[in-house]
């Protein structure tokens, strides 16, 4: 089993199932609120602001092969509509299910070598360790999947207008006169032609003015 940093019961995220026992069948339940950790959600999309409360709900089962961590996690997730761009909120809650294993031992609580067969299996196992146990790699994942990868503000949100950029939610009539591109084009050079025929119909006047005067 590779090497890993100790867990610190310091950590908020960080539970401790000495209290529970290895009796199977054994039950507690723990209800506690945390600052949000960093980058929870989906990054540049929606997420749990840093340092946000989260409320958390466990219930933790003893079971012959370790503990089975069953919760909820309830915070205000915050980002960005995809269709208007405008900040939204959402109520997030995200339900969880995740097996910590007990650390193959022997009789004097060592760890045993594995099998090079099971270090594989072992990389998507999560292990207590002295008793506690890491929720944060579990609450993430739960609440990325808790998420919508496409937030809008509402479901109907019309989103911005293409040719301006405006809100189409605070100015339902809003609208362009449709104008044909090669419609354009010709205008623009019927009124150069007048514009040219102008000048030299200012010309010829100009000219048969001086006739007269001489």
């Amino acid at each position: 089993m590779a090497s890993h940093a100790r867990l610190d019961h310091r950590n908020p995220l960080v539970f401790d199932t000495h209290e529970l026992g290895r009796r199977p069948g054994a039950l507690q339940r723990l209800t506690r609120t945390i600052d949000a950790p960093r980058d929870l959600g989906i990054q540049g999309v929606i997420g749990v602001p840093e340092g946000k409360p989260v409320e958390l709900e466990l219930r933790l089962e003893s079971v012959m092969e370790g503990v089975l961590v069953t919760g909820t996690a309830r915070a205000t997730a915050e980002g960005e509509c995809v269709r208007c761009l405008e900040p939204l909120e959402q109520e997030l809650e995200a339900d969880f299910q995740e097996m910590f294993s007990y650390p193959d031992a022997d009789d004097r609580g060592r760890v045993k070598a594995e099998p090079a067969d099971d270090a594989e299996d072992d990389e998507d196992r999560l292990f207590l360790e002295d008793g506690l146990f890491d929720l944060e790699p579990v609450l993430r994942d739960a609440v990325v999947l808790a998420l919508p990868m496409q937030p809008v503000c509402q479901e109907d949100c019309p989103g911005l207008c293409s040719q301006c950029g405006a809100r189409l939610a605070d100015d339902p009539d809003h609208h362009h006169d449709a104008v044909d591109i090669r419609w354009a084009a010709l205008q623009g050079i019927a009124g150069s032609l007048e514009s040219g025929d102008k000048d030299e119909m200012s010309g010829a006047e100009a000219g048969v003015d001086e006739k007269q005067e001489k």
